[in-house]
């Protein structure tokens, strides 16, 4: 597939659901520590999200990393925008920050 195309795959997602995490594994199951603190995170504001396993696909995997210039797993987007990856939620999380930006997408 050709980085426009999965480009827009990725936009489309970041589009139609208000919280989207790009991780490894599942909500459920996450695959790596980063993944699951992430999710965590989220579950404890009780805001539903929506996760992308980057895992079950090679060209989101690396793609997403060209999409947000952004070189790690997990990513986090509200309302479309980048917010970070796992040390960054966990930083706004940790200021109490996060809240207001979930709050915004409920």
């Amino acid at each position: 597939m050709n980085e426009q195309a999965i480009f827009q795959r990725i936009q489309k997602e970041i589009e139609t659901n208000t919280v989207t995490v790009f991780m490894k594994g599942t909500a459920e199951q996450p695959m790596c520590g980063f993944s699951a603190q992430v999710v965590q995170i989220l579950k404890s504001y009780g805001v539903p999200f929506h996760t992308i396993n980057v895992l079950d696909d090679h060209d989101i995997r690396e793609g997403i990393k060209e999409f947000s210039n952004w070189p790690t797993i997990p990513q986090l987007y509200v309302h479309g925008k980048f917010i970070g990856g796992c040390d960054i939620a966990v930083e706004l999380h940790r200021k109490g920050e996060l809240s207001k930006i979930l709050k915004k997408s409920v």
